[in-house]
């Protein structure tokens, strides 16, 4: 082989290897269900904002108090979350093991904290009334509506629960690396910016008047 063939050689393997669009198989994995499970919410809110304007008897059962000061706790714990989901990410770039593991619990306990507030709201919904097919005050899409979003969402902050925890245990074993809590921190940023919709939309929009 010539010179100028090895040269030719070296810098294409040289290109391939140093691509700006490499992209490791497990964060392209992520990226791809956080853009379907996008598309996913983004479907279930606009089918929602379709039904309350279709619907002349929408009800609008929020108050300042106690219920919005609920969800506005729920989302002060859930961006709060974010931040300590950053902590447990950048100390485990830094190779601080012992604090990334912290801080992971740290998200994790929030994210439960959050679920909790969340179950005793429904609870508190349920006891006035408020099932998948009927509500006290108007029509009856109200509650399957209310509770398929908030549901999905729910389940979501459940899952990634459970995966702070696997992935906290295994990252404190040895098993995983700092680049698998950066690919769970995307899931759990995803799972906050949701929110960020479903309060205005499915709160704020219902409070009565």
């Amino acid at each position: 082989m010539s010179h100028a063939d090895l040269t030719m050689e070296g810098h294409s393997a040289g290109l391939t290897s140093g691509s700006p669009f490499a992209i490791p198989t497990k964060k392209l994995a992520m990226w791809l269900f956080i853009i379907a499970d996008t598309m996913t919410f983004a479907a279930c809110l606009v089918a929602y904002l379709f039904l309350r304007n279709g619907t002349a008897n929408w009800p609008t059962p929020f108050k300042f108090s106690p219920s919005i000061v609920n969800v506005m706790l729920m989302t002060f714990i859930l961006i709060s979350s974010s931040l300590t989901m950053l902590m447990g990410l950048r100390n485990a770039q830094a190779g601080n093991k012992a604090a990334a593991f912290r801080w992971i619990l740290i998200t994790a306990a929030a994210g439960a904290v959050f679920a909790l507030l969340h179950l005793r709201e429904w609870m508190g919904m349920i006891g006035e009334g408020v099932t998948l097919f009927h509500n006290p005050w108007g029509s009856g899409l109200f509650g399957a509506a209310f509770f398929s979003v908030t549901g999905l969402h729910l389940l979501h902050v459940t899952s990634g629960v459970i995966a702070l925890l696997a992935v906290g245990v295994r990252y404190q074993g040895g098993r995983y690396n700092a680049d698998d809590i950066e690919i769970l921190g995307l899931y759990w940023h995803f799972v906050d910016i949701v929110w960020m919709f479903v309060v205005p939309l499915i709160y704020l929009l219902n409070i009565a008047r």
